[in-house]
């Protein structure tokens, strides 16, 4: 197996499709409009994050590219392959860590290796190869109980990266924990993301923590959701939390809670 650290090289027409397509979604439950009329393309290793309030549509949104909820109008599409529900290309890292709490560490991150039926031995170096990126191989062993809200979480986006997905897509990961350790992560995710370069869709609610991350900020009005701001941050890699502090970053910021101040009538 390829080291975590090498990203496959894919064909010139692959590699021109967009990684991620969605077009002209809506989602209603029952009578009440979730989503209205969203367009999103995602390219091949960019890092795009899904900004707005709690309650706007971000997660819903996420879930129906993750194949877990069914859109009620339009099309979402994986490297041009429609999705009509779960895929193994695509690694999901929800809010809470979920860990099975009777598993170690390494059990944990091995799950969707069972789950996809394939061979344990092959994947069991790929696995301890993440957790040592992540900084928690030493708990390879232990229970999830035994380490901090920080490390499971790392454990957790160790198990959605074990079988090599294309594309990762994140919910909320960092919300529950305290604003030291979200700083921390966030670093961390860039670090494992540089090395593993997958396309990532991160949903949050933090305007700092999506200018941080991403390589462009899609922003989310109020229900029923809509698209009402797209922004490239263009600002260098590697990122250290030190960025916070510039001014280009501050800059960016600042227009990104102008965005949704105006969607939200504020």
């Amino acid at each position: 197996m390829a080291p975590v650290s090498q990203t496959k090289e894919m064909p010139a027409a692959v590699r021109a499709l967009p990684a991620l397509s969605v077009r002209k979604v809506r989602k209603l439950y029952n009578e009440l409009e979730a989503i209205k009329n969203v367009s999103l393309e995602v390219a091949q290793n960019e890092f795009v994050s899904l900004l707005g309030p709690s309650g706007c549509g971000k997660s819903t949104l996420l879930t129906m590219i993750a194949g877990l909820l069914k859109q009620t109008e339009g099309e979402i599409s994986i490297n041009g392959t429609p999705v009509t529900g779960p895929r193994p290309e695509i690694g999901m890292v929800f809010q809470q860590p979920v860990l099975l709490p009777w598993r170690t560490i390494l059990d944990n991150v091995l799950f969707p290796v069972e789950l996809l039926k394939l061979p344990r031995d092959k994947y069991v170096p790929r696995a301890m190869e993440l957790l040592a990126m992540a900084k928690i191989d030493d708990f390879a062993g232990s229970l999830p109980r035994q380490l901090s809200g920080g490390m499971r979480q790392r454990a957790s986006i160790c198990r959605a990266l074990v079988h090599d997905p294309a594309i990762l897509l994140m919910d909320e990961p960092f919300s529950a924990l305290d604003a030291l350790t979200r700083d921390e992560m966030g670093v961390e995710l860039l670090r494992i993301w540089q090395a593993n370069r997958k396309t990532v869709v991160f949903v949050t609610h933090s305007i700092r923590e999506a200018a941080f991350l991403s390589d462009r900020v899609v922003v989310m009005g109020r229900r029923p959701a809509t698209i009402v701001e797209e922004m490239t941050i263009d600002l260098p890699r590697p990122r250290q939390i030190s960025l916070t502090e510039d001014e280009n970053f501050n800059r960016y910021v600042r227009a990104l809670r102008k965005a949704i101040e105006a969607s939200h009538g504020h």
